[in-house]
C-alpha cells in the first residue's frame, strides 16, 4: 500500500534526509587511495549519530554495516571491510541512510578515487544525469513508469544498461515501502503519482550488460560480465509543484 505523507511527516522526513545527505557527503569526501571501506563506514555512522539519527541500514535484514560500499564492478550492497583499501582509479559507490524520529532517508552516489579513466567518468556522469532525468519525470498525475522510462532511455541512448534485478522504492516509516520504482519501463504505465508520495529513485547503471550476480556473502552484487557499475540515489517527494529532492544539502 502506498502511503501519502502529511506535512508534519514530511518535516520529520526532511530531517532524516538531511542527515542522510550529510553522512554521504562526509564519507564521499574521504574517498582517496589507501583509505579502507571500514573507515568510510565509521565516518558515516559517526556523522549520523552526531546528528541525532540512527543508521537505518545497520542490522537491516542482518546487514552488518552503516553503508553499502561497492567498488568498480560491484553494483550495490558491498560490505565494508578493514582489509579493503581503496586504490587510485577506483570508482566507489556509497549507499546509506538515516532514521530520525521514526522516518527514513536514503541516498547514494559514486565517487572517483583519485584520477579515474575517461570511460569511468563518463559512466558516472551518465548515471548521475539519468537520476535527474528520472526525478524530472516524477510529476503529480504521471505514472511510475514515466520515471523508469526516462532513466532507461537516457542510459541506453549512451550505450549503457540499467540493472533490472534491483529497483528503487517508496520510503517513509519503513526503509522500503510500496511502490517499487524500476529504472526501466513504459511511460504512462503503473500506479499514478500523487502529492505526498515519497520515493527513493536510484539508477544502477552498468557499462556492459544488465545481468548481475550475488556473491556467496549474500549481499554483494556484481556485474555478471565484470564491467564497471555506478549508482546514484535521492529521496524525493511528489508535490503539486513538481518533485522536490529531500536529500540535497
Amino acid at each position: 500500500m502506498v502511503v501519502l505523507k502529511t506535512g508534519r511527516e514530511l518535516k520529520i522526513m526532511r530531517e532524516a534526509c538531511r542527515i542522510s545527505a550529510g553522512a554521504l557527503k562526509t564519507a564521499g569526501m574521504a574517498v582517496e587511495p589507501g583509505v579502507t571501506t571500514a573507515q568510510l563506514d565509521k565516518l558515516a555512522e559517526d556523522y549520523i549519530r552526531s546528528q541525532g539519527g540512527e543508521p537505518n541500514f545497520k542490522n537491516y535484514e542482518g546487514y552488518p554495516a552503516t553503508a553499502c560500499i561497492s567498488i568498480n564492478n560491484e553494483v550495490i550492497h558491498g560490505i565494508p571491510s578493514k582489509q579493503r583499501k581503496l586504490q587510485a582509479g577506483d570508482i566507489v559507490s556509497i549507499d546509506l541512510g538515516a532514521k530520525f524520529e521514526g522516518y527514513h532517508g536514503d541516498n547514494a552516489a559514486t565517487f572517483a578515487c583519485g584520477d579515474v579513466s575517461p570511460e569511468a567518468k563518463r559512466l558516472m556522469d551518465t548515471t548521475r544525469e539519468s537520476l535527474y532525468e528520472g526525478i524530472a519525470a516524477a510529476v503529480s498525475g504521471g505514472r511510475i513508469g514515466d520515471i523508469g522510462n526516462a532513466v532507461q532511455r537516457y542510459v541506453e541512448a549512451r550505450g549503457y544498461s540499467v540493472v533490472r534485478q534491483f529497483v528503487g522504492h517508496g520510503i517513509g516509516t519503513h526503509l522500503h515501502e510500496a511502490p517499487e520504482v524500476p529504472n526501466f519501463g513504459t511511460a504512462g504505465r503503473g500506479i499514478r503519482l500523487l502529492p505526498g508520495m515519497t520515493l527513493a529513485i536510484e539508477p544502477m547503471v552498468n557499462a556492459g550488460g544488465s545481468d548481475v550476480k550475488v556473491l556467496p556473502d549474500g549481499w554483494t552484487v556484481l556485474t555478471r560480465d565484470g564491467s564497471l557499475s555506478a549508482h546514484f540515489e535521492h529521496t524525493v517527494v511528489i508535490t503539486a509543484d513538481g518533485p522536490k529532492i529531500m536529500t540535497l544539502l
